[in-house]
């Protein structure tokens, strides 16, 4: 097998294994089929990319697509940016696609993926630091499939906060520990 023929084959395997049955249940019929395989496909090179900023932009862009694919009517918003940003953190921790891409490059501007689990870890990692100001910025979670753009960003501010204040390098790491402790 060649080179790209490996990597194209990791990219692939990362994308189901990234993205879990359980991590986006009940957003309707056929949206994990879709959103894996249009993960799989993804081009990953990203050396245009040179700010957080455009960064950003591009994983605005790559969730938009991600909607335009699905299956539903409803278009689930944070469903398709959980997807992207659990599969980005399973490139980014793969040593393939991670030397192939030089995704740590981008590592610092990668998101934390969202669930119920990781809010209620965010919630009480910012109730240890008494930090009443930042509390009230957090809105009640809406649910995966009512996520929007707005609280998912407010929601990435405080990761970010919280992940400097654990000495992490980056809030995408974060979500490995938040994870882990409030399932």
């Amino acid at each position: 097998m060649d080179k790209d023929k490996f990597t194209s084959t990791v990219q692939k395997f990362v994308a189901i294994e990234a993205v879990g049955v359980s991590a986006l249940r009940r957003q309707g019929k056929g949206v994990l089929g879709e959103i894996r395989a249009y993960l799989g496909q993804l081009d990953l090179r990203l050396g245009n990319i040179k700010t957080k900023d455009q960064f950003i932009e591009w994983l605005d862009i790559q969730t938009e697509k991600i909607l335009d694919q699905l299956p539903v009517k409803n278009r689930p918003w944070g469903a398709a940016r959980k997807a992207i940003n659990l599969f980005l953190r399973g490139c980014l921790y793969n040593k393939y696609l991670c030397e192939e891409y030089n995704l740590h490059n981008y590592e610092n501007w990668m998101e934390i993926p969202l669930d119920s689990a990781v809010v209620k870890g965010l919630r009480k990692e910012l109730e240890n630091i008494e930090n009443k100001k930042l509390i009230k910025r957090i809105s009640s979670w809406p649910g995966l499939k009512y996520l929007k753009k707005e609280t998912s960003d407010r929601y990435q501010e405080i990761a970010e906060l919280i992940a400097a204040q654990n000495n992490l390098e980056a809030k995408v790491h974060l979500d490995i520990i938040l994870w882990l402790e409030n399932r």
